[in-house]
């Protein structure tokens, strides 16, 4: 029986060895559909642009678009692709921020008719919210997975428990995307950092963002839906 488990795990490790090679970004890419496919569950009254699937229909269009280049070998690791996978997670961050700012907008003004809706928007904004940050700190660690994979990376945005501890991590150790995606969410329900710091600037201004936006949601938003349905 043990046996067969270890090799299961390492036909799970070399598959995902060979889609981190054929396209490093294959799990942001999913993550960010999945932030895409919550928006479309979004309340009309928060959709930024009518009929609502218009945005999505774009983002995902611009996102397929990125994966069927990933496996040509001059785009997988040029700055180009880099910028263009930054500029969809923003459009989408973007798009989740004006959602929210209506959303903050339609609780004010007391839409009582659409109070189990608008509960509903809350969440998916709160968990959209967790995904993309989770993303954004994935994309710009040490100046990205591309170059976190070189011989000198950036100095690091983040320090996490097995880097000051290595003595708890495998040889070779390096965060991978659930890592950010748990510092995401632990940030987002702690509203503050917990296990992982933000070292640098960059990492400490996304982090409060996150934080502030998540306390909005959490604070504002789910509370005063929660009267409304009352």
């Amino acid at each position: 029986m043990s046996d067969r488990l270890h090799k299961t795990e390492i036909t799970g490790e070399s598959l995902l060895a060979r889609l981190n090679r054929l396209d490093p970004y294959w799990g942001p890419q999913l993550v960010i559909l999945a932030a895409i496919l919550l928006d479309l569950s979004l309340s009309r009254k928060v959709s930024l642009i009518n009929p609502p699937w218009v945005l999505p229909g774009l983002e995902g269009v611009a996102l397929i678009a990125l994966a069927l280049a990933s496996p040509h070998p001059r785009l997988r690791h040029t700055p180009l692709r880099r910028r263009l996978s930054l500029v969809i997670i923003g459009v989408v961050s973007a798009a989740n921020s004006v959602s929210l700012v209506l959303l903050c907008v339609a609780l004010l003004h007391h839409h009582a008719e659409n109070g189990a809706a608008l509960l509903g928007s809350g969440l998916v904004l709160w968990a959209t919210n967790v995904l993309l940050f989770g993303v954004w700190y994935w994309l710009l660690d040490r100046g990205g997975p591309a170059a976190r994979a070189g011989d000198d990376p950036d100095p690091p945005d983040f320090l996490f428990v097995q880097m000051s501890q290595p003595d708890y991590a495998p040889p070779g150790w390096r965060p991978r995307l659930v890592d950010y995606l748990y510092t995401s969410f632990t940030n987002a329900t702690a509203f503050s950092p917990t296990d992982t710091m933000p070292l640098t600037a960059t990492a400490k201004w996304m982090m409060a963002a996150q934080s502030l936006t998540a306390l909005v949601t959490v604070g504002l938003v789910v509370a005063r839906a929660v009267n409304i349905i009352k």
